[in-house]
């Protein structure tokens, strides 16, 4: 009795398909470039080349003067620059550390433990996943007051860290770790902050770095005007946008500071971006 050997199936791949499929990814990668070249673009304009039309991709006469109107306005300020700066970067990082500890413990706890209501506390974290900032903002704004965290940079720290969706990411990892590790290490005396830490963390490393970037991201891009007015407390996108809001006058400062406030989140990207892929294409997958 002869065995058959199992048929593999072959995709068909043709010249034409793979041509259109690079055109496709191509216009595709150039639409999405677009928007930062521009940026740069102008970043480097002198004031007359704001306003030509059709507007240009490039520039005629580049110059940093743009730059250096920046630097001198943010020297004339009541607070330093410094102030604005370091307010940005240490609730970023500490938002970001606060995110990852917070979402991944949490995560664990739904991921690896049973109690009682677990179904219905993530039902409650996937539904809060559909409101957006715009309808939460009120809300948060009264829990704030009643807190007495408005006018404190707790106002910046708490929502962020109140995500759901670095939970629902983090619990979708931790799900895939095998229960016989966990099992093993509590056998040989680990306790769930060890089994966490130790074990699971370094297995699901791919998430918690896309979950701390999506904080750092969304910490360094917060500029808090609506709940910090101690001009001691605001943050760099604040006192960037108040520079540039002085009318056409000053259109190429506003241009640099853009791009200044671009290019954290770009180097943190390009610097964890193999991990955040490996994160987005695996997300959805399931054993």
């Amino acid at each position: 009795m002869s065995m058959s050997r199992p048929k593999t199936k072959r995709l068909n791949r043709s010249l034409g398909g793979d041509l259109l499929l690079t055109f496709v990814l191509s216009l595709m990668a150039i639409v999405m470039v677009l928007p930062f070249v521009y940026a740069v673009v102008n970043a480097f304009k002198p004031l007359e080349e704001f306003y030509l039309f059709p507007p240009k991709f490039y520039v005629i006469n580049p110059t940093p003067e743009n730059f250096l109107d920046l630097l001198t306005l943010t020297n004339n300020l009541w607070v330093p620059f410094t102030r604005y700066l370091f307010n940005s970067l240490y609730l970023a990082t500490l938002t970001t550390v606060i995110s990852v500890v917070v979402g991944s413990t949490t995560a664990y706890v739904l991921a690896k433990k049973n109690f009682h209501g677990k179904n219905f506390w993530m039902s409650m974290i996937t539904t809060s996943m559909l409101f957006t900032s715009s309808i939460l903002g009120i809300p948060q704004y009264v829990i704030l007051s009643k807190l007495g965290w408005v006018d404190t940079h707790w106002a910046i720290i708490a929502p962020v860290v109140g995500s759901t969706m670095g939970v629902f990411l983090m619990k979708q990892f931790m799900e895939g770790v095998p229960d016989a590790i966990i099992e093993s290490a509590r056998i040989d005396g680990a306790g769930d902050l060890r089994i966490c830490w130790t074990i699971v963390m370094p297995m699901v490393k791919p998430a918690w770095i896309t979950l701390g970037f999506l904080a750092f991201q969304s910490g360094w891009a917060n500029s808090g005007s609506n709940l910090i007015y101690t001009e001691n407390l605001k943050l760099l996108p604040t006192i960037l946008a108040q520079i540039s809001a002085s009318g056409m006058a000053r259109a190429g400062v506003g241009a640099a500071a853009t791009l200044l406030m671009m290019l954290p989140p770009i180097v943190t990207f390009v610097a964890t971006q193999s991990r955040i892929i490996e994160t987005m294409a695996s997300s959805g997958i399931k054993d």
